[in-house]
């Protein structure tokens, strides 16, 4: 028969993604997916150049010290003429060296406060470099586990779509016994055979969905095998417990990571401004050197002579006009007005998708309610048309609307779940207490 050619195909399809599947648990996979993730590292890389540049050295406070050495020579030919009795003396291919080394020293003691500011500048952007990796591993624990949880639900719907499955297939077995003892017309047998087809199908069906969920997953751990099978270890979509919208809202103020980045960006803001404002001020730098110095003379009363010691010096200078300056300050004034007009208007988008957020999150949960109760409802009926139908009390066509009932009442439990959960995870994100998925 060909419902046996689709049973042995559903069933080796089952084999072989059994065969290879790994049992992983949400930790499992976000803790895999954050050591492996590409995203991760590339950020991982940014953090760490900025805890680099985070020092008095990168910001010009400390001395630089250099090391130089020199070797130079002259060639030359001259006429001296005497003062006494105006003969000529010449001198012809003098070779004269000069060997020289150097060991100097710079610093800027004072401008403006110029070195401060910087200072506090490679500071606050190795904080914003922290902030963006944990904005980094924020949102790839958000799109993680939302897709761990559509695994989930995807392979429940394969789960009622297989029980739907089964089902359809003993009404086959039980329609071809009657047809074969003649109780049951052919009409009955052909529409029990195209009910099993079809719900064959779409399991066939699904079994692709659950595939494309394991290469999402697999893209999102950076891994390699894009084929490689991941069973989630959770049966069911668990909704957390507790969530208060009070607490949320005090949470996302407190620590929501895009808020943090426009509060280190305004105090960057600030930085800059003292920066430009800061070449208003004298400045004030040392030198000190020492150096040898040793010619080689061919042509001379000296036949060689050596130089050494130290060298000091100080500059004290001022900027007394510049133009340029001014509108620097101009804009880095504005830059600040603008710094906190952003903070402002991301804390009223903050606010605003909380309660989006919240008031979705509510509506499901009510909806998941009526949605059990509408499957408890949906499986008592499938429970009687059973018993009815054996008895031979109802029809086929009456049968298959109980079995598409029950199903529908299966699949919209299951997508209020989700929804629910998706709900939840953006909670959870824009609190700041994403991180707890991990625990």
């Amino acid at each position: 028969m060909k419902s046996s050619g689709i049973i042995i195909t559903i069933a080796a399809l089952t084999v072989c993604i059994g065969s290879s599947a790994q049992i992983m648990t949400l930790k499992e996979c976000l803790e895999e997916g954050i050591r492996e993730s590409y995203q991760i590292k590339l950020v991982n890389i940014s953090e760490e150049k900025a805890a680099n540049n985070d020092s008095w050295a990168y910001a010009g406070g400390m001395p630089t010290v250099s090391i130089s050495g020199g070797y130079s020579g002259s060639l030359a030919s001259n006429d001296a003429t005497l003062r006494s009795d105006g003969s000529t003396v010449s001198n012809r291919n003098v070779l004269d060296h000069t060997l020289n080394a150097q060991v100097r020293a710079d610093m800027t003691v004072f401008e403006g406060f110029s070195i401060q500011a910087s200072r506090d500048r490679m500071e606050e952007l190795h904080t914003q470099g922290i902030i963006q990796t944990r904005i980094t591993i924020e949102d790839y624990i958000a799109s993680l586990t939302t897709e761990y949880y559509n695994l989930v639900r995807q392979t429940i719907h394969l789960q009622n779509l297989d029980y739907a499955t089964a089902l359809s297939r003993e009404r086959l077995r039980i329609t071809s016994e009657r047809y074969d003892m003649g109780g049951d017309s052919r009409l009955d047998y052909q529409q029990a055979q195209v009910y099993f087809n079809s719900d064959s199908a779409r399991s066939l069906k699904q079994h692709e969905a659950v595939a494309s969920a394991n290469i999402r997953i697999n893209r999102l751990m950076s891994n390699q095998d894009l084929r490689s099978v991941h069973v989630a270890a959770d049966t069911a979509i668990t909704l957390l417990t507790g969530l208060d919208y009070q607490s949320l809202y005090d949470d996302m103020m407190r620590t929501n990571s895009s808020l943090l980045r426009a509060e280190s960006n305004r105090s960057l803001a600030r930085m800059d401004r003292k920066a430009v404002q800061s070449r208003n001020y004298p400045y004030l730098r040392l030198n000190a050197s020492y150096g040898l110095t040793h010619n080689i003379y061919d042509n001379n009363t000296y036949t060689d002579r050596t130089n050494w010691g130290p060298n000091f010096g100080a500059t004290l200078g001022m900027n007394l006009i510049n133009g340029k300056q001014r509108t620097q300050e101009r804009n880095a004034i504005l830059d600040e007005l603008n710094a906190d007009i952003t903070v402002d208007q991301l804390e009223l988008q903050l606010r605003a998708n909380l309660d989006d957020f919240w008031q979705a999150y509510c509506n499901n949960l009510l909806l998941l309610e009526l949605q059990e109760q509408n499957l408890k409802t949906a499986q008592e009926t499938m429970e009687i048309a059973q018993e009815r139908y054996m008895l031979g009390n109802l029809s086929g066509i009456e049968m298959r609307e109980a079995q598409k009932s029950l199903l529908d009442a299966e699949e919209s439990l299951l997508q209020a779940q989700y929804d629910t959960k998706v709900c939840e995870i953006s909670l959870m994100q824009i609190s700041g207490r994403i991180m707890q998925y991990l625990e």
